[in-house]
């Protein structure tokens, strides 16, 4: 019998994040009452953030093969081959409870733990991002959770040394009490030399690697799998802790005993800690665990035998090494000035055992606490569809002139690059395209080779129709990485939903899911890799719908990427997709005209590849100049855009007579690009989108230093950049 000191209580039980036929299923399972060290294990691998319990149903419908995928979901990231035996690994996580009670602390976690997730595969990383949302601009707390959150993701990125290249920023009322903050990770690696978690041999040594164990982040992963309540800042003390500086030394260390052929298998300590990182290994590769905690590398006095299991201390590993190697690994690591400590071995018992102070204080079926964790198949109800809104239904409450100015300077809309600018994004030297642009550029080992990166999400559609919001978001990393000229590959997810256990909720991920799912294979876009992240709300009101999607695409030469500023004057401009005046949930209705409302607009997965494909073709032909994809604020806002980052303007030679003038602008209809040619080249151009059945119209000609249309003023370039620049540095001053 396992000595037990702490009688388990219903009340302890519902502390730990378990129902009681939950708990009761565990009792089942080991067929005794647990001890309290069993409990927090269960509690740990049990809850929403580790076991996806309410997600796992339906993720299983997701594509996430490819002739190009080497490893799909189930391991620490998602694997690609990029051809000439290069891979690149990536993932996305979320840190969005740690981030809104520390924001500094947990911004910088989160991307400490995304990069452990592509390095623990034997990935360099080479690029950063992140999608950000927060609360309204007016709340109290926006303004601390924006600056807090910025540095800490600028501070650990910035200090352990990997470029942050993109991201993406929105505020909207409803992520008040509960802000997202998703990092992203990409890592290069040899496609050959790819390590896994999975543990193979009997009575090998399992290695503790990296920082010593606290008592910080203790029910970190429990905390981010429940809803916030009004005493959110009381779980302070289960935000983790990080140092960049030591996560350094750890990635020298892991990649220089990976390369020596010390490591079996090797699983980062993210969330849930010692007890996720050690069960996993042992349940991959059909073996038992055994652990002696006297053995654990601790930081703090007195540390008990649940603390150490539940512990998420920052910048930590564990290994199952080769028995012949061992001394040659423990210099390595303590070159480094990193612990190194033999805590245990693998067994054939296929039991998780756990010592200390000379007794076994948990003896579990180590199988089953991954596979036989609960599956849920909650009770979900499908959004109610929104009516369309007719472009002519929409009275204009202004003159266009006046809604462009007014949008560009609107927070979501603004220029971000006061956050950017807190970010080194070209550290390593290869970042080709920076922030700013419609997907970033990283060079692959200073050759023509390079990747395309982007991270994004429209949730404001997802909210109005999650199957169309879901396709849509998918699309938008499919048109980013091709507006730079490269082929899409993969993708990552990140989805952001509220309480799974209210019906209306539920129905926003499943329908999120099923437009994802319909999109990737519609474009040959497997998903990778990704997190779940639920319980998203605050005192019973949930956030928007929000299914982040990180992309990943390859270009052959990096030299011959597109971007979006435009480059010479006197250049034809055209519009490529067609062009209907979508103006339901676009951000004219919303900030404009002071309607969030209607049905968003429809995706057509088809138009959508063969409109990319033959802007990707005129991209690496040389055709294209400048090439924009068009989103929020349409078209009006993609040329401004295009004007503020070059000082060229354009001018738009005739409006359509079949649409009001502020739904030609400000629409928001998919599937379309802006797109700069030599006005000599525009005939031929215009001939071979016709032949491809790609729709496209001659706007106009790039030049002067304003932005002009018929029937209105001209609006000055300077002007248009300065309110653009203007907005979030003025807000963070306090000045807004």
């Amino acid at each position: 019998m396992l000595r037990n000191d702490i009688a388990i209580t219903p009340q302890l039980v519902a502390e730990h994040g378990l129902k009681p036929d939950e708990y009761e299923r565990f009792k089942t399972l080991i067929g005794r009452e647990p001890t309290i060290t069993e409990l927090g294990i269960v509690s740990a691998m049990w809850n929403e953030h580790c076991s996806y319990k309410s997600s796992r149903l339906h993720l299983k419908t997701l594509p996430t093969k490819a002739p190009w995928v080497i490893q799909g979901p189930g391991e620490n990231a998602g694997v690609i081959d990029i051809g000439d035996g290069d891979a690149i690994i990536f993932k996305m996580e979320s840190h969005n409870h740690p981030s809104f009670i520390e924001p500094y602390q947990g911004a910088a976690t989160g991307v400490g733990g995304i990069l452990r997730d592509v390095f623990t595969m034997g990935a360099r990383p080479i690029a950063a991002l992140n999608l950000l949302r927060f609360g309204s601009p007016d709340h109290p707390k926006t303004r601390h959770l924006v600056g807090g959150v910025v540095a800490g993701i600028g501070g650990y990125g910035n200090s352990f040394g990997v470029p942050t290249v993109g991201g993406s920023v929105n505020f909207h009322t409803r992520y008040d009490g509960n802000i997202l903050v998703n990092a992203m990770a990409v890592g290069l690696a040899r496609a050959d030399e790819i390590f896994y978690a999975k543990a193979t041999g009997v009575g090998r040594p399992i290695v503790y690697l990296g920082s010593k164990t606290g008592r910080d982040g203790i029910h970190g992963a429990t905390m981010a799998s429940a809803a916030f309540e009004a005493n959110a800042e009381e779980k302070r003390p289960t935000v983790q802790v990080g140092d960049p500086f030591a996560e350094k030394l750890l990635l020298e260390a892991c990649l220089e005993i990976m390369a020596k052929g010390c490591v079996i298998a090797i699983q980062d300590m993210g969330a849930a800690g010692l007890t996720s990182s050690a069960v996993e290994m042992g349940a991959k590769g059909n073996l038992g665990i055994e652990l002696d905690l006297d053995k654990v590398p601790c930081r703090e006095e007195g540390m008990t035998a649940y603390e150490m299991m539940l512990s998420e201390s920052q910048e930590r590993m564990l290994m199952v090494l080769d028995p012949d190697k061992e001394e040659e690994a423990e210099a390595v690591f303590r070159k480094w000035g990193l612990d190194f400590a033999v805590i245990g071995q693998t067994t054939d018992t296929l039991r998780f055992v756990v010592k200390h102070g000379g007794e076994v204080l948990a003896d579990l079926p180590i199988k089953e606490l991954g596979d036989e964790a609960p599956m849920y198949n909650r009770p979900h109800v499908p959004s109610p569809k929104l009516p369309v809104i007719a472009a002519e239904a929409v009275n204009a409450p202004i003159p266009a002139r006046e809604a462009l100015i007014k949008l560009i300077a609107t927070p979501d809309l603004a220029s971000k690059r006061w956050v950017w600018e807190q970010y080194d994004h070209i550290i390593q030297g290869n970042t080709v395209q920076t922030p700013g642009g419609d997907a970033a550029v990283v060079r692959i080992k200073d050759g023509p080779k390079g990747i395309a990166l982007t991270t994004d999400v429209t949730q404001r559609y997802c909210e109005a129709d999650p199957v169309e919001g879901g396709k849509q978001a998918v699309a938008e990393a499919w048109r980013n990485i091709t507006a730079v000229g490269a082929k899409p590959l993969a993708l990552t997810d990140n989805l952001n939903f509220g309480n799974p256990e209210r019906p209306e909720y539920m129905g926003q991920l499943v329908g999120a899911i099923a437009g994802i799912g319909e999109a990737c294979r519609a474009l040959d876009f497997p998903i990778v890799s990704g997190n779940v992240s639920l319980y998203n709300e605050t005192q019973g009101r949930g956030i928007l719908p929000t299914p982040s999607i990180g992309g990943v695409g390859l270009i052959a030469d990096v030299t011959k990427s597109a971007s979006l500023p435009f480059k010479a004057e006197g250049e034809a401009v055209l519009i490529l997709g067609e062009t209907a005046g979508w103006l339901g949930q676009s951000v004219y209705l919303r900030d404009v005209c002071g309607r969030e409302e209607g049905a968003p607009p429809p995706v057509d997965l088809a138009a959508e590849r063969r409109n990319g494909d033959f802007v990707r073709e005129l991209i690496l032909s040389g055709e294209a100049t400048a090439v924009h994809d068009l989103s929020d604020g349409g078209l009006a806002v993609a040329l401004a855009e295009m004007a503020m980052a070059s000082g060229i303007g354009a001018t738009i030679d005739a409006l359509p007579g079949n649409l009001p003038v502020h739904a030609f602008l400000f629409g928001e209809d998919q599937a379309r690009y802006v797109v700069t040619v030599p006005s000599a080249k525009a005939g031929e151009v215009i001939a071979a989108a016709a032949k491809a059945g790609v729709p496209v119209t001659r706007l106009g000609t790039t030049g002067g230093d304003a932005l002009r249309w018929p029937g209105e003023a001209p609006i000055s370039i300077a002007d248009l950049k300065g309110r653009h620049e203007a907005w979030l540095p003025d807000y963070m001053a306090g000045k807004v």
